[in-house]
């Protein structure tokens, strides 16, 4: 049975508790309580119950009432050592500090309680636990600290340590955004972090004493972190099956893949739908913002840890990532290479090609040049987004036609973030003046889908937000770095079709889709986005163990218009800001505005075969007679 239990999701959920230590001729705890912010606001709810009877209607009440959800949640399950056994001494406590509501869970017991700091807050029972929650929150407002965002986590493990020499001190700490758990120095009692993460039809774990089931009300999976006191395994649900709602547009599409994409790191590193427990080490302190571990403190003496951080590997890679090497700039010779056949013959067709690489301050074209084996009459001229565009008329009979196009282009974008902002901060949401909302409105416009599926795809996007305390920069790349990380490349699973929520909701597809999910999610944030298609070079053909799969197909990527800066790119096939590896062809809105090829037949046809090969190549070295 685990004496303490804490959840954080990023996003609501309405999980049901399965209290079974309260079953027929079972030893009954000493009590029980739960703690939970409904609505996500900053007041808690606490359902507690001390000598609760055999199936309590509290009990019942944690297991089937819809009501309960919440993205944070604090289980405690009671042997009692200090204090009589009353409501009073049953936890979680809930404390009011900050124009918010606190919740404490504590597992262990210190051998005398802590000393009275006569501050403004005071214990109402006799447990250590509560002496312990006032001595926290009374230090807290001595530092001027309102939140767990605001304090100094050192400081706050210091507090812990010096609190910890007197027994048993494994807490949970919330103040209804963060979650802040900390483990007994001495080893007297564990904490385990477990890492939940999409998707997951239906997710029911606990032990022969506790159930906790996620998906009994119908509830979209969500990523989550889940700290207990022991480690859960998958169980039967304690409810049976329900049909979930939407499960129908839920299920991702399979079939041939759509636009030419380039797989990226499959990314999640686990099974989806399993929960990898690690235990925290003795005097660690972790802090957990919706779903996701973001930051951690060790001991001062303390080594590096063994398997590493349990940091959210999205959330290290963007700290790690927000300053990327400033590249030198590179010349690539670029092939692009489209074939298209019929079993019976084209006798008229027009076509458009969208090849011609972009020619800017940061791309430089040195030579172009596109060859249609087929003849016909062309028109070049550059389309409402600035693209070069050809469009070809074709009267002659054909069953085969190839698209070659030759480039060679000067990449300049070397350091990408070396700008500076006239705002020291820019945060969401964004505010834009009229007329540049309104010449930003193709690109602020979300894609059609049902108000459900963009309600639920704006929570997911708001959890970034969140969990990113409201910062703009350091939202995007959070969004950039967890579709890389908790998305799976897998070529075949999705077509053109594919819904962005589609997307969301099954967790994998290629760098199209990933492209509509990240445009999706920005514009949903006030966020300009649009798609880019192009190439991507991704080292040495004949070098062991590098992905050039990516390279023999064209790219997609996504390009955020930042305020006083102008548009970035983003890759989040490859988790990375694009620099001097990212030949921009196109772009628009959606795929549709940046195809490569595209065309329309009048007459003739039939089944149709498809070939495209790109290659991406550093250009050779000028020979010494060609140099100036």
């Amino acid at each position: 049975m685990p004496n303490l239990l804490a959840m954080s999701f990023e996003g609501e959920l309405a999980p049901s508790f399965d209290l079974r230590c309260l079953a027929p001729e079972r030893t009954l705890p000493d009590g029980w309580g739960l703690g939970y912010y409904p609505g996500g606001e900053p007041s808690a709810v606490i359902l507690k119950e001390p000598a609760p009877p055999e199936g309590s209607i509290r009990s019942q009440l944690a297991r089937a009432w819809e009501h309960l959800e919440s993205s944070l949640f604090v289980l405690h399950i009671r042997a009692a050592h200090w204090g009589a056994i009353t409501d009073a001494n049953t936890q979680p406590f809930v404390r009011s500090w900050g124009r918010r509501d606190w919740i404490i869970g504590h597992a262990g017991s210190l051998a005398k309680r802590p000393p009275d700091d006569r501050g403004i807050f005071e214990p109402v029972g006799s447990t250590d636990t509560e002496q312990v929650f006032c001595n926290l929150l009374n230090r807290f407002a001595e530092q001027g600290w309102r939140s767990l965002a605001e304090a100094d986590l050192a400081t706050l493990r210091d507090w812990l340590d010096v609190l910890d020499d007197d027994g048993g001190l494994t807490i949970a700490l919330t103040d209804g955004r963060d979650l802040m758990v900390y483990a007994d120095r001495d080893g007297d009692g564990t904490v385990h972090v477990g890492q939940l993460l999409p998707p997951y039809d239906r997710m029911a774990f606990g032990d022969d004493d506790l159930v906790i089931d996620l998906g009994v009300r119908g509830t979209k999976s969500r990523k989550g972190v889940i700290v207990s006191s022991t480690p859960l395994l998958p169980t039967a649900p304690a409810h049976p099956q329900l049909p979930l709602p939407g499960d129908d547009a839920a299920a991702g599409p399979s079939g041939a893949p759509g636009a030419p994409g380039a797989p990226g790191a499959p990314g999640a590193p686990g099974a989806p739908g399993a929960i990898e427990w690690r235990q925290l080490p003795p005097g660690h302190l972790v802090l957990i913002r919706q779903g996701a571990v973001v930051a951690e403190v060790a001991p001062p003496a303390a080594g590096p840890l063994k398997g590493g951080s349990l940091v959210s590997p999205a959330v290290a890679s963007r700290l790690a990532q927000e300053r990327p090497i400033e590249a030198q700039p590179r010349i690539f010779d670029v092939r692009h290479r489209t074939v298209y056949r019929y079993a019976k013959q084209v006798e008229r067709s027009i076509h458009t090609f969208r090849i011609n690489p972009v020619h800017d301050r940061l791309q430089r074209v040195i030579s172009y040049d596109l060859t249609v084996s087929v003849p016909g009459k062309s028109l070049d001229f550059e389309d409402v987004f600035g693209n070069r565009v050809r469009r070809m008329l074709i009267d002659t009979p054909w069953t085969e036609m190839v698209i070659e196009a030759r480039s060679r282009v000067e990449l300049l974008d070397v350091a990408p973030l070396d700008f500076r902002t006239l705002k020291a901060r820019s945060t969401i949401p964004l505010v834009w003046m009229p007329w540049q909302r309104q010449i930003m409105a193709p690109y602020l416009l979300p894609p059609e889908l049902a108000e459900s599926q963009l309600d639920e795809l704006t929570e997911y996007a708001m959890s970034f937000v969140k969990r990113n305390d409201y910062e703009l920069f350091d939202t995007l790349l959070d969004i950039n770095q967890t579709i890389f990380k908790e998305y799976a490349y897998r070529q075949g699973s999705t077509t053109v079709f594919t819904t962005p929520f589609e997307v969301y909701v099954n967790r994998r597809g290629v760098c199209q889709d990933f492209t509509n999910l990240f445009i999706c999610l920005a514009r949903l944030l006030g966020v300009p986005a649009r798609y880019v298609c192009g190439y991507i070079y991704t080292g040495p053909k004949h070098q062991e163990g590098v992905n050039t799969v990516q390279s023999e197909a064209s790219h997609a990527w996504v390009q955020l218009y930042l305020p006083e800066v102008g548009w970035k790119g983003f890759d989040p096939t490859n988790g990375i800001l694009t620099q001097t590896d990212h030949v921009r062809v196109a772009v628009g809105r959606n795929y549709r505005d940046a195809t490569p090829t595209a065309g329309t037949i009048y007459v003739g046809g039939g089944p149709e075969t498809l070939e495209v090969d790109v290659t991406v190549e550093p250009a050779p070295e000028p020979a010494w007679d060609e140099q100036p």
